[in-house]
């Protein structure tokens, strides 16, 4: 913690910059955590300030991760009534995005001549961090990069997600919720709960549920893959 003096207050304040950026410009491309991205990023390269040390230093905000998600349950709970409703489209609606997404990202993977330790790493990329950097862990992946697939997954979600949502006139707002907690997970759910408060109710439901389904069925589904990629 001998860092936190400098990279804790360095966070903290690029995301409230990025934050009131965001707000003023009103562009979904604008996004708070790519904004900030950009402003620590420079800093780090230009101090030549290791990234070990800045990790380190801001290690408070990342224990705090895990109580953020969490508090996603307070939305979730609101549209109980909703839930029951549909549980069994919601089930549904999650198994294949999450099939869908396993799927696709490994098969790509593959195509494109990937070895084997790469696709189980890119394959939990639609579901959150500590969930998809476990079950490449468990197919002999490499977490972290697992983890930048995720955070990739999830930046491209909370910037495009509602974009093309839009495009394709979707308006209900369980659909919409459930399309961006599917494929971009706690980064998405931020994002869809910032415009609306049902979506993000719905969007954190799907988080749960895809990541739940991906964890049991990814070690079943990639030796088929594999099997079947020959």
């Amino acid at each position: 913690m001998s860092d936190a003096w400098w990279s804790l207050p360095l966070t903290v304040i690029a995301y409230f910059l990025a934050r009131k950026l965001a707000a003023k410009i009103n562009i979904s491309i604008v996004n708070p955590l790519l904004v900030a991205m950009a402003i620590v990023i420079p800093i780090l390269l230009l101090t030549h300030l290791p990234y070990t040390r800045y990790f380190a230093g801001s290690s408070l905000l990342n224990q705090l991760l895990q109580p953020a998600v969490v508090a996603l349950a307070l939305p979730l709970y609101e549209q109980m009534h909703q839930i029951r409703a549909r549980w069994k489209t919601i089930i549904s609606v999650c198994f294949i995005g999450s099939i869908t997404a396993m799927v696709s990202g490994t098969a790509i993977a593959l195509w494109m001549g990937a070895t084997p330790e790469i696709a189980a790493t890119i394959m939990p990329k639609s579901v959150t961090t500590p969930i998809a950097m476990a079950v490449s862990a468990s197919l002999h992946g490499i977490p972290a990069i697992s983890a930048i697939c995720v955070l990739i997954a999830g930046v491209l979600g909370a910037v495009f997600g509602h974009m093309l949502l839009n495009l394709f006139k979707v308006k209900n707002k369980s659909s919409r919720g459930l399309a961006i907690g599917n494929a971009s997970h706690a980064l998405g759910t931020a994002r869809a709960a910032e415009i609306d408060y049902q979506e993000g109710a719905f969007s954190s439901l799907a988080l749960v549920i895809c990541g739940i389904i991906t964890s049991l069925l990814a070690p079943l589904l990639f030796p088929l893959l594999m099997h079947w990629w020959g």
